[in-house]
């Protein structure tokens, strides 16, 4: 029989030394968060005097308040929720059902589909091309500028295609001998076996689209289409910021301002991942290990 390492003393003195480093580590990423959160809801001259806290000495709403009056903040976060739903919908659609027909090696032209797709890693068309035929295809100054250019990862790709692979043959047989076509062996029994590998990058996808700021400073130029992060980036590197109504113009948004919308810009993406949890690790072992 084989000892456990943790019955041992050596296998004590390890564990205990794991927890330690994984409390620490845990406390370094929780604990920046605490603060950004604690001087949100802080006076402005209690940031400017205290270095670091994670309990404000006086809690304060005003910036919250602010922030939730103005058309320009409620209207970004509009924008924001629309394009991940609408682009990790798409981006999912598009990889599933491209992962599931390269997965299968009876398809004709299989083989060159799956290096062209390692191509796209490898090699990228760049800024200023992709700016150009996003402005030929009449796209600028639209919603679909921030969905389309990044629908589909092509290493996510890769990972789904593997995942479609470990299925086994035997349901997709005995689906076929009862008269399901490919359509129907793809929504009634790849899909369902998917729920993993879908949680998975429902995340990865909605994350992706949430956080995305770069495509909306290039491709967008009304204000009225800023998505939250794209906002968020010009209270950080901009002295004058409109944010408020037509004519309330913020001349340097303060401290406890800036940190507010970071906490509202970053919680809903947070609440998204005790939902997916549960099917979360084992989608990335499924996806990546087997081939």
């Amino acid at each position: 029989m084989v000892m456990k390492s943790h019955n041992t003393p050596l296998g004590r003195v390890f564990d205990v030394f794991n927890y330690i480093l994984l409390g620490v580590i845990g406390l370094a990423m929780v604990l920046p968060f605490l603060y950004v959160m604690a001087g949100s809801l802080s006076t402005e001259a209690e940031l400017i005097r205290r270095t670091f806290y994670i309990i404000p000495e006086v809690f304060s709403l005003d910036a919250y308040k602010y922030i939730f009056s103005t058309t320009t903040f409620v209207r970004s976060i509009g924008v924001s929720v629309f394009v991940t739903v609408v682009g990790t919908v798409v981006s999912l659609s598009l990889t599933l059902t491209m992962g599931y027909a390269l997965s299968k090696t009876r398809i004709l032209g299989h083989t060159v589909f799956i290096y062209i797709v390692i191509f796209t890693i490898i090699f990228q068309g760049g800024m200023i091309p992709t700016y150009l035929l996003i402005r030929d295809l009449g796209l600028l100054d639209s919603l679909w500028a921030l969905i389309l250019p990044i629908a589909m990862n092509p290493m996510w790709l890769i990972i789904v295609i593997s995942f479609f692979r470990t299925l086994p043959k035997e349901l997709e047989e005995s689906a076929r001998i009862d008269g399901a076509t490919d359509v129907g062996v793809f929504w009634k029994i790849a899909l369902p076996l998917s729920k993993p590998i879908i949680a998975t990058f429902t995340l990865f996808y909605a994350v992706q689209y949430w956080g995305d700021y770069f495509n909306a400073l290039l491709y967008i130029s009304d204000n009225a289409k800023y998505p939250v992060m794209l906002l968020l980036q010009n209270m950080m590197t901009m002295a004058d910021v409109n944010f408020g109504d037509a004519d309330a113009l913020v001349v340097q948004p303060d401290e406890t301002l800036t940190l507010a919308v970071i906490v509202v810009a970053t919680i809903p993406i947070m609440f998204v991942y005790p939902f997916l949890q549960k099917h979360f690790a084992k989608g990335m072992l499924l996806g990546s290990v087997k081939g």
